[in-house]
């Protein structure tokens, strides 16, 4: 497994260009299922997870053409298998977005039940009442979901009683080709949807209301071949951000948007940093000050993303003063506080509260990522702690962030990668 060795201290300071977000890039190839001929795909970030979806439709027997741009072409006309098998769908939870398309345009699917992090319950009993209402028929057996629907989904009123965003994704998906309207209640909101549901229109679907709580869909008889550009990455744009404000760094980043992430840039201009931002550019300047700790709270979309929560307790981890930090998306994610609190972190678990005590300064150690987000934060540490600190077990940031060492290094940081 390989790990990434980082000589802390430097300030972040330079300008990188934002990947496309992997949270858009699964859906939206997923989406191409229901088209009648080929889909190009763009701005598709190179991760582990869109290879395993792009690798996922190829073994259906779905066609690929990939470019050198990471433009990936889909013909799913060619589809030969309706099974999502168990070795595929284990190592990433977003494969369950092939079920909607998949039971709505050929009429069947067979689904290995998700794996993915380890960071709490997210069940799937959304997305297959869901689709019992628009008619299908649902049996789970052997650990695979079996899905029928020969005469054609139906529009159905559905309320979904959390809000889940690969539910609402599949349900919306599905909705695209059902006959009649289909209103999802309680529909999750984020930029993600909206991205899918845009892709879904340039199909010529017809979604109304994405980024509201009320989304009506009217399905129509086919879906067309188009061309659709991913969403920059929010994540990705705010971990860079969050590392340069944890550094005292100044950075531009090019090619996102400020108006997917405005939760954070608040708590980032709350810590002390100044952030200008452009049509497709965000810039923020620490003027080589500490920053200032920050109270935050997570929930769903537009609210502060339970995915930039571990990022900013590092942040907070070596601020100016003290900050509470407050999970409620997911239960048992904190694991990376006690790798922080072995860097020197001053932090206290309080429930499903973080209290964080600014230190003056972390000290390097060697540390072990445990999900995502989490390794994320072990990086940002590791960018602020004096010496040499070795993040094992990668493997999870990789499965998020585009070249993360590269990009770091033409921000100034010192950090490789080391094979194991």
């Amino acid at each position: 497994m390989d790990k990434l060795l980082i000589q802390g201290g430097q300030p972040l300071h330079g300008e990188i260009r934002i990947s496309g977000a992997k949270n858009s890039a699964l859906p939206i190839l997923a989406s191409t299922l229901l088209a009648d001929g080929k889909v190009s795909v763009g701005n598709l970030p190179h991760l582990h997870d869109v290879t395993t979806m792009i690798e996922l439709l190829g073994h259906m027997g779905v066609e690929l053409m990939i470019d050198e741009r990471m433009s990936v072409e889909v013909d799913s006309t060619t589809i030969n298998n309706l099974t999502a098998p168990y070795e595929l769908v284990k190592t990433m939870r977003a494969s369950i977005l092939v079920l909607g398309p998949m039971v709505a345009h050929f009429g069947e699917a067979h689904v290995s039940l998700p794996g993915g992090c380890a960071i709490g319950t997210r069940p799937v009993n959304l997305h297959l009442q869901g689709l019992e209402q628009m008619g299908a028929e649902i049996q789970v057996d052997s650990g695979y979901i079996h899905a029928y629907a020969p005469q054609r989904l139906k529009g159905a009123h559905i309320f979904l009683d959390t809000v889940t965003v690969t539910g609402t994704e599949n349900l919306m998906m599905a909705a695209a080709l059902a006959d009649g309207v289909t209103i999802l209640e309680n529909a999750a909101r984020e930029p993600e949807v909206v991205d899918l549901a845009d892709c879904l229109n340039a199909m010529g679907a017809d979604v109304r209301g994405q980024g509201t709580a009320t989304i009506e869909i009217h399905g129509v008889e086919r879906l067309n071949p188009c061309h659709y550009d991913v969403l920059p990455d929010r994540v990705e744009t705010g971990t860079y951000l969050t590392a340069a404000a944890a550094t005292k760094g100044h950075v531009l980043l090019k090619d996102t948007r400020e108006d997917i992430l405005e939760a954070v840039l608040i708590k980032l201009r709350e810590a002390g940093a100044e952030v200008n931002t452009g049509a497709d550019w965000i810039e923020l300047n620490m003027h080589g000050q500490r920053p200032r700790a920050v109270n935050l709270r997570t929930a769903p979309y537009p609210a502060f993303p339970t995915d930039m929560q571990a990022q900013f307790v590092a942040m907070n981890a070596v601020a100016d003063g003290t900050g509470s930090v407050t999970e409620t998306v997911f239960e048992n994610r904190f694991m990376h506080v006690q790798e922080l609190i072995r860097m020197g972190a001053d932090i206290g678990l309080e429930g499903n509260t973080a209290i964080v005590r600014g230190v003056d300064r972390l000290t390097a150690a060697p540390v072990m990522a445990t999900d995502l987000r989490a390794s994320a934060s072990l990086v940002i540490a590791g960018l602020v702690a004096e010496g040499e600190t070795m993040v094992d077990r990668i493997y999870h940031i990789d499965r998020g962030y585009e070249c993360i060492e590269e990009k770091l290094q033409l921000l100034g940081a010192t950090i490789r990668r080391m094979p194991s």
